[in-house]
């Protein structure tokens, strides 16, 4: 039975696995634990999935939980993948966050996913990766 959860006190260690179990490691930087315990402390709110304890699946984001929410990771282990947890871990942070828009970058691999679920896409958003970038 997969059972879901807001978790506040989620290891490095976990999520480095499930990113590495998922297509998302290669866009995270799974290399820098210190970096990775960052991203867990400041997101804040991180919901699981988890069959027999095991961590499978997890939505990372950050939010004002009235406005806006950002889900930064959405990362379910590929053992898992294509049996509506991906949907449900937003779902479940959607709750969390009624009121607020849900927002994400998708990663290029998940581009498809995202409208078979029923989320819409909007052409208007900008990144910056670096501050040398800005003119």
């Amino acid at each position: 039975m997969i059972t879901y959860q807001i978790e506040k006190d989620l290891s490095p260690e976990e999520f480095i696995s499930v990113l590495n179990q998922s297509t998302l490691a290669e866009r995270r930087p799974v290399n820098e634990p210190d970096r990775i315990q960052k991203m867990l402390d400041h997101g804040n709110l991180i919901v699981t999935a988890r069959e027999n304890n095991v961590l499978i699946g997890v939505a990372r984001s950050l939010t004002d939980f009235l406005y806006c929410t950002y889900l930064s990771d959405l990362a379910v282990d590929q053992a898992y993948q294509k049996r509506g947890i991906g949907k449900e871990l937003i779902r479940q942070t959607k709750l969390q966050t009624p009121k607020a828009k849900l927002i994400l970058l998708a990663a290029p691999k998940a581009v498809a996913y995202y409208p078979k679920i029923g989320m819409k896409q909007w052409e208007q958003c900008f990144y910056m990766d670096d501050i040398n970038e800005l003119i």
